[in-house]
């Protein structure tokens, strides 16, 4: 559906990896997870092998949505707007639209 790395984008100083906020599905849990990163491919292989607490019980996850930003800041304020809003809705809503 969507590209597991974000692209890299020319500055005025040089190339920077954006930071992405990202949604995955785990079919198998039939749950939702929201975060953020600079590095997506790596963070999406780190939930799939189990390194983080709160994905570890599946292997499956899949990545359904993504926005990108360009400060730590934005993407951290934006995953606390989806986060705070405790709506699966909301997050089905993100996950089918284009982004």
């Amino acid at each position: 559906l969507f590209s597991t790395s974000p692209t890299k984008t020319k500055s005025l100083v040089g190339f920077f990896m954006p930071f992405v906020v990202y949604i995955l599905y785990s079919k198998e849990l039939n749950q939702y997870y929201v975060g953020h990163t600079q590095d997506l491919a790596d963070r999406l292989n780190r939930h799939r092998s189990g390194y983080s607490l709160s994905t570890k019980k599946a292997t499956d996850w899949e990545v359904v949505h993504q926005e990108v930003y360009t400060t730590r800041a934005e993407a951290m304020q934006r995953e606390k707007n989806i986060k705070s809003r405790k709506s699966r809705k909301y997050i089905e809503q993100l996950a089918r639209s284009v982004g």
